[in-house]
Order: structure tokens, then sequence, then C-alpha cells
């Protein structure tokens, strides 16, 4: 096995880094079948590029929280382990790309040492919880949302019943009803309450963009603090159990909820209320006050820069910078161009910023950052500091700010390019719609596919990879174009529709176009979506036909953008919510595994880990000997009801007197207590036992 010195002083932690290189070594010999090791590498942030041999890595940060040393540790990660560049996320993660796959584990030890992990950054399980970046500072929130964040993200990291997902779970924390964390596309979405007197949430649930965009329908108007994380256990739950885990395509929670209904949805997650770990849980705000932190606030002062007079300054003060809750502090956006930062800026910005800003750095969910309680007196100073840095731009949240995903850059998944066109389609606003730098009311997002990592399916303008194919037959890249889409406030959101697929070459004329009938024909103060709603999507198809038209294309309308050579679609498999169909052998092997930590989760007392985990072991043997018999079955709930009508009423399985259902689904239907976790604990080894003697006789035979 490899050797490498973790210096890893938690052993939770340690255990898992080492793990990680264990099951490497074993999926080297050929030891572990390649699907399953997807799914475990995935689990622990490793993801597949386009590239073959690299591997992307995602690391976590919980509402996009750097500290200014976990952002220097990432950047000298990157130059160790990586090309040098720091990709910020829509999700507020940090990617670094091109990482070979051996040295994944020393990779996470050290950056561990900064307390930053990569534990569930990919797969099917919890994924990064965001939240809005002004969180704590926004003079309009009704409370501080930040330490409800890091209690749920810290609460399901590691926890039992979110590993193994049929898909991935997103959850969202917005801190005002502007609804700036997107509560209606997450699978779970919090927004703050005050009601007559005490804290809660408005909660969402089952929204997500993708191919299939669903918004997310109202689960609580007002849901108290301390219920929030018992809710969304049980919500995992019934997730777990009931989602679908065949299809990947129809195995997120919106399909869930399409499927079986929201009221039936409602009755199974009060069902679960009795098994939960904890029926109330309190997040202790009292011990949670950033800026009393030492070392958090801003030490230095800087000297007078004469900036103040400049237009540009002005300009950028004005579209990047707010007044905070705390008086005399501020907040100050930053534009990062498809949110690639290189490490070699990344340290001198932190080299020249520390104590001058607080020791607290966002990710924002537009792929930009947020640095926070800057003195007034500082920001002349900060200004010139990110002005040497190329990186004052203004309109940080505004039209001229566009998201977009790696696309073609990395991504197995994407179709045409997404990050050499946003230039383009920056340099537009730029240079021929100047005055709209101070406009926020309008989002230009763009993917690389229709799965909307960049987010275009809530973009007022979007787009997303695609192809066309011309009348030679040859084909080109292209754009979907959408409209319409957005934030409403408070939960609800619109999906944009799909209006006109384009070359992609043209996408900077559609916006052009779109922009200039925008300001020649709508009313005084009239927003994009209500003048879009006005004219409605007919009319836009009309008027961007001419652009669409395809009997005018020249050669290099068969380039991409970036690229030197002709087009081809070269679609990858992709890994971000794959569905492993295991292999028998595998999946008993997987059941001894979750019966040991089974066994070390009672010995360590904690009763409701122990008893998740020995749920894991019925269903994961239940499945092993079903796939043995070619049944397939799509949910959990099906394993346990076809292993009944397969093993136990054929008595090829003799598990006593209870049916299968009733043996296993004993876990919502009793406290988790110990009496209770021993006699489950007993249950599932006995049963293991059966299903792996069975196995062996059946291989014999």
């Amino acid at each position: 096995m490899q050797s490498f010195r973790t210096e890893i002083e938690n052993p939770i932690v340690e255990k898992d880094i080492i793990d990680l290189a264990r099951k490497i070594e074993l999926f080297r010999e050929g030891k572990i079948h390649e699907e399953k090791f997807r799914s475990l590498r995935l689990a622990r942030g490793v993801y597949g590029q386009r590239q073959q041999g690299v591997q992307m890595v995602r690391i976590k940060l919980p509402y996009g929280k750097m500290t200014l040393q976990q952002w220097k540790r990432i950047a000298d990660i990157s130059d160790e382990y990586s090309i040098s560049n720091l990709h910020l996320t829509t999700r507020q993660d940090v990617q670094i790309h091109f990482v070979s796959l051996d040295r994944t584990p020393e990779l996470w030890a050290k950056l561990e040492q900064d307390d930053i992990t990569l534990r569930e950054a990919c797969g099917n399980t919890v994924r990064n919880v965001t939240a809005s970046p002004t969180a704590g500072i926004d003079p309009n929130e009704p409370f501080d949302i930040t330490p409800y964040a890091d209690a749920l993200f810290r609460y399901f990291l590691r926890n039992p019943i979110c590993q193994e997902m049929g898909r991935k779970i997103k959850i969202s924390f917005s801190n005002t009803d502007e609804d700036t964390a997107l509560s209606f596309i997450h699978d779970l979405g919090f927004i703050p309450k005050i009601q007559d007197g005490k804290r809660g949430f408005k909660v969402v649930v089952g929204g997500g963009l993708g191919a299939q965009p669903i918004l997310a329908q109202v689960a609580y108007e007002f849901l108290e603090e301390d219920q929030i994380i018992p809710y969304t256990e049980a919500v995992l739950r019934v997730f777990d159990r009931h989602g679908e885990r065949n299809s990947r395509h129809k195995a997120r929670m919106k399909f869930l909820l399409q499927k079986i209904g929201f009221e039936t949805f409602v009755d199974l997650v009060t069902a679960e209320r009795k098994a939960l770990k904890n029926k109330t849980f309190k997040v202790k705000i009292e011990d949670w006050k950033a800026e009393d932190v030492a070392g958090y606030l801003p030490t230095k002062i800087s000297e007078p820069i004469n900036t103040q007079d400049s237009v540009v300054y002005q300009t950028w003060l004005s579209t990047n910078t707010f007044a905070q809750k705390q008086e005399g502090y501020f907040g100050v956006y930053v534009r990062i161009l498809n949110g690639n930062i290189h490490s070699n800026t990344t340290r001198s910005l932190i080299e020249k910023l520390r104590g001058y800003i607080a020791d607290d750095v966002r990710v924002t969910i537009n792929q930009g950052l947020l640095l926070k309680f800057v003195p007034a007196a500082n920001l002349p100073y900060v200004y010139s500091v990110l002005e040497a840095h190329n990186l004052a731009d203004a309109g940080a949240n505004s039209i001229a700010n566009i998201t977009a995903c790696p696309g073609t850059d990395t991504c197995n998944l994407a179709i045409s390019d997404s990050t050499h066109i946003t230039s383009k389609l920056e340099e537009v606003i730029t240079q021929d719609f100047p005055e709209l730098i101070h406009n926020n009311d309008i989002k230009i997002k763009i993917s690389g596919c229709m799965n909307s990592c960049g987010q275009h399916g809530m973009a007022h303008i979007g787009f997303h990879g695609s192809s066309l194919k011309a009348a030679d037959k040859r084909v080109l890249p292209a754009l979907q174009v959408l409209l319409g889409g957005g934030t409403v406030r408070n939960g609800l959101g619109r999906v944009a529709d799909k209006v006109i697929k384009v070359p992609s070459k043209r996408g900077p004329e559609v916006l052009r176009v779109v922009l200039n009938n925008y300001e020649e024909n709508a009313l005084e103060g009239e927003y994009f979506n209500d003048y879009y709603d006005r004219q409605g999507e007919k009319y836009f198809y009309t008027l961007l036909k001419p652009v669409a038209d395809l009997s005018t294309l020249k050669n290099e309308d068969f380039i991409d953008w970036g690229a030197s050579e002709q087009f081809a679609t070269e679609i990858g498999v992709g890994e971000c919510a794959s569905v492993i169909i295991d292999l028998v052998a595998t999946l008993l092997f997987e059941s001894e595994e979750k019966l040991g930590w089974t066994n070390e989760a009672f010995a360590e007392n904690r009763w409701a880990d122990s008893i998740y985990h020995a749920y894991s072991v019925f269903v994961s043997g239940a499945k092993a000997l079903l796939l043995d018999k070619s049944v397939s079955v799509s949910t959990q709930t099906g394993v346990i009801q076809k292993f009944q009508e397969n093993f136990v009423e054929t008595g090829d399985i003799k598990i006593g007197d209870k049916t299968f259902n009733e043996l296993v689904l004993q876990i919502n239907q009793n406290e988790p207590s110990e009496a209770f976790a021993k006699e489950y604990i007993k249950d599932a080894t006995a049963f293991l036992n059966l299903a792996k003697a069975y196995r062996e006789e059946t291989v014999e035979a």
C-alpha cells in the first residue's frame, strides 16, 4: 500500500483517508469492481474528468466559507497536485483538476491539516450545504442562518442514512426573502422567519434543475428552528428507502414526489419521526458569533489612497460593495471570470489583504468571492489591490457577471463550450450595453449541456451546450437559448422556457438582439421577465429565428469557441449522479463491511447509527441474492418486497415467524434504544449469515 503520513489528529478522518488509499490499491489490483470503486471515490470528492487518467477533486466548503489560511492551503495544494488553478463553483465549492488518482489520499490528508474536507463532495450523498454569502452581515436578514447551515452540514457528514442514496441531495439556506441561495431549485431549501417572537424557517422540498426542471413545493410556512435537522433526517430516510435506484434520470427527490404524491410523501416523513436519533435539535446560536473569534476582524487601517474621485472607483463602489449591518464595515464582491483564479493570484491577494479584511472569504453562487468586514477606510486600498490583480471589474451581481460551468474544458457530459463564450458574452455587455453594469435584475447563465450545472434553467437569459446538423450533414456546436427564468422571492422561482437553438458562434448576436429589443420596446420601469411575459415565447422565437438560420453558415461556425479543430460531439458517461448496480460478491462483501460499522457504532453507544447500518446490511444482502436470480428492483422498498416473494415465500431463506418486510422495517417502528439496537443487529447478523450460506451453496451447485 502507498505509504504517507497523514498528520491528522482526528482518528475518524485519518481512517477515512487510509481507507481511500487501501481501496485505490485494491482497485488497481482488480479486487474491487470498477463501478463500485467509482461510487466509493465519488463520495470522497474524486470525480472522473473528460481527459482520461486524471481526476477532478471537489473541495467541500460548507456555505462557501474559507479562512485565509484555508484559501492558501487550497492554492498550495493546486500547485503541488494540480495545474495551479482554483475553480469556484455555483455550489460554493472549489474544484481542482488534472489530479492523479493515486495522489488523492495524500492531497486529502494535507487539506485536512486546515480542516478542509473532500468527504461527500460528490456521489449519492448530501452535497455541500450552500447559503447566502451575506449571511451574518446582511442588514435585511431576520437572523444569521450560518450556525444552522453549519450544524446541518456537520450533522449529516458521515451520517449512515445518507451515504448511499439513489442520488444526490442538495440543501440551501437563504438569509432573506430575496432567496439569494435559490431554495426553489433545491431538494431542501430553508428561508428564515420569525413568528410570535420565535425563530424558524420556511421549508421547501423537491426542487431541482437538470434536464427536467421542477420547482420546490412548500413543506412548512414556518418550522421551528429546533425541528429543521429532525425534519431533514426524516426526509432523507424516506428518500433513501423509496427513491429510485436503477434509472439515474428518475432518481432525484423531485421525481419521488411526482411518483408518490406530496401527501403520501408527507405521511411517510411523519411516520419516520419515531425512529429519529433526535426528536429536537437545538442549534447553539449563543456560541456562534464569528466576529468575536480572535483574529477574525481586520487589524490594519490602510494609508489614504487617492482613488475616491475616480469615476471607475465610484462605479465599483456602487456595484461591488454594500454596508453591513455591523456599523462601519462593508462587504466587497469580487468578480472572477468563469470562477477560475490562479494559485499565484490567490497567494498574492492573501498576502496583501491579510489584516485589512476579515479572516473569512466566501465563495458565492455566481462563482465569485465576498470579502467581509472591510472598514470603510480600507475600501480604497482593497480596490487598489484588486485592480492590481485585474479583479476590480464592476457589476459583481449584475447582468455583466455571467455564471458558467466548466463545460467541455473538463466535463464528461458537456456537449459544447461554455467558458470561452462567456468572455465573449461579457464583452457584449461591456461594449454595447455599458449602462447595464448597474442592472442586477437580469442574470445570464450558461452550461455545457442540459444538466444545468451553470444554472441556465433558472436564468433570465440562459444558454446550454448542444449541437446542430447542417444541410451537408456536418455537425456544428450549438446553444439552446432559454428565456424568462429567475428568482421570484420567498421560495418561489421561475423555470426558463426553451425558445430556440442557434449555432454557438452566434451566441453574442442572440444577446445583442434580445437586449436591444428589450431596451427599445419595454415599458418604463418594466422588468425583463415582465416584458418577456407580455411578449410571449413565440415572439422571441420569431425574433431570434434569423439568427438560427443554417442556410448562412460559414466554416468558422463548425469550430467551437476556444477550439482549433472541427467540432465533433464527444459525450462521456457522467459520474456526478451515477447509480451503481453491484456484482453479487461485491454486495455481500459490502454487507460484511457494513456489519462491521454496525458493531463499531454499537460499541460506541451510537444506537441510532448502529441501527441504520444494520438496516443497510439487510438491504445489501437481499439485493445481492436478488441479483443472483436476475431480479432487478429500483427501490429499497422493492428490494424488501421482492426478497420476501423470491426467497422467503419460496422457502429458500427461512427467517422465522416474521415476513422480511416486518423484520427489516422494524427500523421505523421503534425508538433507537440500546435494547432495540441489540436485537436488530442480532437479526441483521443472522440474516447475513443465511445470505452468505445460500450464496455459497448456489456457487457450489
